[in-house]
């Protein structure tokens, strides 16, 4: 991959401008692209360009207009395409290929053919796409602007690749968001810079937003949407378009939400395997690395006593911190976290595959699920071979991965995922690590669901076809995505519905959707396509384990027929130009793609809060707070170590703290203090416990999703202690600690729910 700008002047990039529209209707997005060339040169231009495109875009349409004059290319097997356009562009012909790449497919190849002198080229080209739901209900878009470099363990079927600094990009960008909603649109946020949303109609169930002028190509334009109540299960009923193939029936989109009894929900067992792969190469440098202790710190200060764990780090090469898991304790927790101190980005390049393989290889321990969370900020391009490592062992291990900076391949992150039965998250702009791995540990936590079957339920004289791979993960309140084809005829107000049934912590379960079978308004066959795109992704994969020629016959049969482009296809539009033969080699142009300046460019981890915070509402009306936290903690020097990550490190394996010289020192008050107001019949571990728990949610409790299972088991321990006083005005004790009183019922403490000081649960 080549850096800067190479040989070719700025002056010589035929591409101009890149414009996108964007339309949303509920989770689906249909992204329009226009890239406007023009050929400023004496000679004829062919112009290369490389570029990233979203893993799990269904890509469906491809034109060109050249002089008031569009044709639009066909879905072809993509040898025959390129053959036909190396034999148009030779004849004097101009040529527009577009196709997936070999090595992954979140990366585009569009070749622009016998552009001739002083002539200019719209090249248009649409994806459609399932908006992911995050944890906090928002639909994540994002249009990949950055192409980092990515590992090749061989060059073989790899794209050459030009970026440069974002700086030098030589084109524009503008984009446009169009969201049609049945439910409001309460608001869009973004890591760049918007203009203000702008509501259509006064139900705010339509609105409209872009991006603003000047857009530096330093980073990923990403976006996020929320609607009012989003999380509700939904059916969509696309018509089809008479022509014998998958387009001609109608498809279904079924978004389900499945909801886990309370008592389920909220059980954290002690059982699991916790592997952590945390990326070491040299793009992790500075604040990268940094963030990644404080993760790995956090996760090790969450997990529950009995489990078992391991941490790998890996870039050329990878090493483990122990041979085989060990058992989660006081004393392996604490060898941990001074090996995760040590950690640098200083080990090269990004060969995941490797130590993916090494992790898999070990024995599966009873009991004990394999629960694999990966950290990176780049791309490989053998993506496929690791996605189908990570699918061969998914029957006995979940994946979580997490795709860091501006620039992570979409189909690594969210395609091992995806076949790792577990969930992505990207980190962008100035979201933090430590919240959304503290959201995938809630999921990986959450009891395995098993035996999953999927009934349908339709009217006599109809059929239905499944178009999307086997559902094989739940998660409590986590979107679930069935696509499928409906064959016969019914009448417009008759209804089917769909049933999952599941096994959970050995409990049989059931989640119904009914939905009615009248189409909905016209929806531009959508749901159609990403239903082929589906369909397609599956037998592919099935095809690289079968090796299974027929397979590959059948994919491009398909590809062809839907005209949704796959890895053995690609579109092809040839308009004839002059009609000359070209003499010699063609002027060939490369156009650039960004590359971030390093791996979190511009992204800004936010700053934590001083000891001088004020409460945020954590406290309950049932206590007396002060009009300022230093009544309970006096501030305390700065130091170079974050209090709240200092206060975290200090908690033991079973989860209470010790009444020690440094806790009441970064606490701020003097160990005497804290004596005196310490009842006589409580334990010092409680009393500090405690404390710590007071200042979690008085100076940090903005982040409590962040330290909510530290909290737990805070919070179970004091539980396990059985704390009783002889007071007998009070069932239990009332801790008076300076000028607040506070009331700590410990029989009240659940070991299932996460503490909070109100109710008597402090």
């Amino acid at each position: 991959i080549m850096s800067g700008c190479g040989s070719e002047s700025e002056l010589n990039i035929p591409l101009k401008s890149v414009e996108v529209e964007v339309q949303v209707k509920g989770h689906v997005a249909t992204v329009t692209s226009t890239l406007q060339y023009v050929n400023e040169e004496e000679l004829p231009v062919e112009a290369l360009f490389v570029f990233p495109l979203p893993a799990e875009a269904a890509l469906c349409h491809f034109s060109a207009k050249i002089a008031n004059q569009e044709v639009v290319a066909k879905v072809q097997e993509k040898q025959k395409a390129r053959d036909e356009y190396d034999d148009a562009i030779s004849s004097g012909q101009q040529a527009f290929l577009l196709e997936e790449s070999d090595a992954s497919p979140d990366i585009f190849r569009l070749a622009v053919g016998n552009l001739p002198p002083k002539e200019s080229a719209a090249v248009t080209l649409i994806y459609v796409i399932e908006l992911a739901v995050q944890p906090d209900d928002g639909l994540r878009f994002c249009l990949p602007a950055v192409l980092n470099p990515r590992y090749a363990p061989n060059t073989n079927n790899v794209p050459k690749v030009k970026s440069v600094p974002a700086c030098k990009v030589p084109y524009t960008l503008t984009l446009s968001v169009h969201i049609i909603s049945p439910i409001p649109v309460s608001r869009v946020e973004s890591s760049c810079s918007l203009e203000p949303l702008t509501y259509l109609n006064t139900a705010h169930t339509q609105a409209k937003v872009s991006l603003s002028p000047g857009h530096k190509f330093d980073r990923d334009v990403e976006m996020l949407l929320y609607y009012q109540d989003a999380h509700q299960p939904t059916a969509i009923v696309e018509a089809g378009v008479p022509n014998g193939s998958l387009m001609g029936d109608s498809v279904v989109m079924l978004s389900l939400y499945p909801e886990f009894p309370p008592e389920v929900a909220n059980t954290f067992g002690n059982r699991g395997e916790f592997i952590f792969l945390m990326d070491q190469s040299g793009s992790m440098g500075g604040s990268s690395i940094r963030s990644a202790r404080e993760t790995l710190l956090l996760l090790l200060k969450s997990l529950p006593l009995g489990c078992y764990f391991n941490i790998y780090g890996f870039g050329s090469d990878f090493k483990y911190f122990f041979y085989k898991s060990v058992k989660y304790t006081q004393q392996t927790m604490e060898e941990a976290m001074k090996k995760v101190e040590a950690m640098q980005a200083d080990m090269g390049g990004t060969e995941i595959l490797k130590p993916l393989q090494h992790i898999y290889s070990q024995n599966n321990l009873p009991d004990h699920p394999k629960q694999v969370f990966v950290f990176t900020d780049g791309g490989v391009f053998n993506t496929k071979e690791i996605l189908d490592l990570v699918r061969t062992h998914s029957r006995s291990s979940r994946c979580f991965t997490f795709g860091i900076g501006q620039g992570a391949s979409t189909a690594l992150i969210t395609g091992m995922a995806k076949e790792g039965r577990g969930i992505a998250q990207f980190i962008t702009s100035n979201d933090r690590l430590q919240l959304k791995v503290m959201q995938s540990l809630s999921f990986a936590l959450q009891p395995a669901v098993v035996d999953i079957s999927v009934k349908w339920t339709l009217p006599e004289g109809m059929s239905v076809t499944t178009l999307s791979p086997p559902l094989n993960v739940l998660f409590q309140g986590q979107r679930a995505l069935l696509y499928a084809q409906l064959t016969g005829e019914s009448s417009e107000d008759s209804e089917g519905s769909v049933t999952v049934h599941y096994g959970l912590a050995e409990q049989p379960m059931t989640s119904q959707l009914s939905f009615c079978l009248k189409p909905s308004g016209d929806t531009g066959l959508g749901i159609h396509r990403l239903a082929a795109c589906s369909l397609i992704r599956s037998l592919e994969m099935e095809q690289r384990e079968k090796k299974d020629e027929s397979l590959r016959v059948k994919v491009v049969e398909l590809s062809v027929q839907v005209g949704v482009s796959s890895t053995f296809t690609a579109f092809l539009a040839v308009h004839k130009g002059s009609g000359k033969p070209v003499k010699g080699p063609l002027v060939r142009r490369t156009v650039p793609v960004a590359q971030a300046c390093g791996m979190f460019n511009c992204f800004i981890i936010k700053n934590f809060r001083t000891l001088n915070s004020h409460f945020s509402g954590a406290i309950s009306s049932r206590v007396a707070v002060p009009a300022s936290p230093k009544h309970i903690f006096m501030s305390v020097p700065p130091s170079q170590k974050d209090p709240y990550l200092e206060l975290i490190s200090y908690q033991k394996a079973a989860g209470f703290w010790d009444l020690e010289t440094r806790l009441l020192d970064l606490l701020g008050k003097a160990e005497k203090n804290l004596d005196k107001q310490m009842p006589a019949q409580v334990d010092s571990a409680v009393w500090a416990t405690v404390l710590a728990l007071i200042w979690l949610h008085g100076f940090r409790a903005d982040k409590r999703e962040e330290w909510k299972f530290i909290a737990l088991k805070a919070t179970s321990w004091i539980h396990s202690q059985k704390v009783q006083l002889q007071n007998p005005i009070y069932s239990v004790n009332e801790l008076k600690c300076c000028q607040m009183s506070i009331h700590v019922n410990s029989s009240a403490l659940s070991p299932n729910v996460c503490p909070n000081i109100e109710d008597n649960q402090n």
